[in-house]
């Protein structure tokens, strides 16, 4: 059994890089940028005005205005603001020649002989300047970025219309068990839905891979030989669940070793995820993960989706908050590294959840995230400051 720190560090070191594809920047939110990309215009591309209002040269701003057009966004000025004139202007649209100050209409004042004069007290500029977010040839989006919407917003604007980005790791999920069924199936004596497998294609579809569900394996070694080698054979990952542990029909350890997968480790010093299977295969990385579905949502958290994330050139960070606990909490036994799923009240305050062990998957549904007790400690006093790893 090693530390969960070795196993983390055993996993990362067992990263390869999935290739390069390039995909319509439409539709790559989500996915890891694989190239720098650069502006191929200064943005903005002219001084642009910030508020319908009227441009004018700034020294005539106590001045009476002559207007002498309007421009709209989207057309071009047509004529150079000379002394005590000014041009109506609409947002996003061109300053014309002669002005470094538009004020806004709420701030003008309509007179009696057709002109118009500033009323305010504080004028502002109003102006965004050629190239004042970013300049021609500049960087703006850097490779290894997770793309989000608003970056879809930056290539279009640059007219990037095609992206080179990390392909999605394929991850293949296994489930093993006679006592499994389907979720369409109403269990029988002794039988139990299978969960695992439809929590896990999800994990990963959130991690920005590409889950497939290979189905139940029976408790027979054959049968769970063909179908692992069939994973593997098909996918950058695979995630096995159940068979890890220590009973008569365990036995997926001995059948990935005969798979060819060299077990790095196959037991970790946490609570819950014991007896977690590490190893590697020329063609995949292999996880043989508890049957038991906290125990596979907390390990797959903790060390498949960051490994998923490397492979596409991405060194996710899962978002933590140092709170402090709103009642003192107390575990049963302090052997192991213990990971345990919490709340965060209204008070932003951090509530231990009721929480009956490893099969005790609602417990999860209503979690905000976990909190991490070192092996060792047995308690945590309320007021005492903890850090909430989400989930």
């Amino acid at each position: 059994m090693i530390t969960f720190e070795d196993a983390f560090e055993i996993v990362m070191k067992s990263v390869f890089e999935t290739e390069t594809e390039t995909i319509s920047f439409s539709g790559s939110c989500g996915r890891i940028l694989d190239e720098d990309i650069a502006s191929d215009i200064d943005m903005p591309p002219f001084n642009r005005s910030a508020v319908d209002g009227y441009a004018c040269n700034i020294i005539d701003l106590s001045n009476d205005l002559d207007v002498i057009e309007v421009i709209a966004a989207g057309t071009e000025p047509l004529k150079k603001v000379g002394k005590n004139q000014c041009s109506k202007i609409m947002t996003g649209a061109i300053v014309p020649e002669g002005c470094d100050v538009v004020f806004m209409v709420e701030e003008s004042k309509d007179l009696q002989n057709g002109k118009i004069r500033f009323a305010g007290i504080d004028p502002k500029l109003n102006i965004s300047f050629k190239g004042e977010d970013v300049r021609t040839g500049s960087v703006v989006l850097k490779k290894g970025k997770f793309i989000q919407p608003q970056d879809i917003a930056v290539m279009a604007s640059i007219g990037h219309i095609k992206v080179k980005v990390k392909k999605r790791p394929i991850v293949g999920v296994l489930s093993t068990g006679d006592e499994l069924v389907e979720p369409s199936v109403k269990p029988g004596i002794s039988q139990i839905r299978n969960s695992n497998a439809y929590q896990l294609v999800a994990q990963v579809t959130r991690a920005g891979g590409v889950g497939i569900d290979y189905g139940i394996a029976p408790d027979n070694e054959i049968i769970t030989y063909e179908m692992i080698k069939h994973a593997i054979n098909e996918s950058d990952i695979v995630l096995i669940t159940g068979g890890v542990s220590m009973g008569d029909f365990d036995f997926v350890p001995s059948v990935l070793e005969r798979a060819g997968v060299k077990i790095l480790f196959d037991q970790v010093n946490v609570q819950p995820g014991k007896p977690t299977t590490f190893g590697v295969h020329s063609k995949a990385i292999v996880f043989g993960l508890p049957g038991n579905p906290v125990s596979s949502f907390m390990q797959f958290e903790l060390l498949v989706r960051p490994l998923i994330n490397r492979m596409m050139g991405y060194n996710w960070i899962p978002h933590e908050y140092i709170l402090h606990m709103a009642v003192s909490y107390e575990r049963k036994s302090t052997v192991r590294l213990g990971f345990v799923p919490v709340i965060i009240n209204e008070n932003m305050e951090v509530v231990p959840v009721d929480f009956h062990g490893s099969a005790h998957i609602t417990a999860l549904s209503y979690s905000d995230g976990i909190i991490t007790l070192k092996p060792g400690i047995k308690s945590l006093e309320k007021g005492e400051t903890v850090s909430v790893r989400q989930i």
